[in-house]
């Protein structure tokens, strides 16, 4: 389809969302995304919604917008695993500038901080039930 001198495509994906057990993660995270072609695998812990069932809407919408920008970058599953997976700390992966990731990362937490605040959701409160599931 083209509209004068811009061309437009149009990119067909299917997104598919898991609620699992927290101890089935790959590894310690609430949300794992990954790409098998062009459909995006989303993994959610369960645990996740136990107090607010808000809480697994807002990992989602992270993990798919993270997952969207990463593609759109040329950042590869395979290149945010072994950041994920080799990384050690505190905080999130995503939030250590080193991450091939970081700024898809902070998009992303952006996104969900909004969505968080039309929802009705306390950002402390989410972050507190978050941390619980990683202790």
């Amino acid at each position: 389809m083209s509209t004068g001198n811009r061309c437009l495509s149009v990119v067909l994906l299917a997104i598919v969302l898991k609620i699992i057990p927290h101890a089935a993660q790959r590894y310690d995270t609430v949300g794992d995304w990954r790409w098998q072609g062009d459909t995006l695998q989303i993994r959610v812990s369960r645990e996740v919604g136990a107090k607010n069932p808000d809480f697994v809407t807002l990992v989602f919408v992270h993990e798919a917008v993270e997952a969207i920008l990463c593609r759109h970058d040329g950042i590869t599953t395979s290149q945010v695993d072994a950041f994920d997976m080799a990384f050690k700390g505190d905080a999130q992966p995503g939030d250590d500038p080193a991450a091939p990731y970081h700024r898809q990362h902070q998009a992303a937490e952006r996104i969900e901080r909004q969505l968080a605040t039309a929802l009705g959701v306390k950002w402390s409160d989410y972050e507190k039930a978050l941390d619980r599931i990683h202790q």
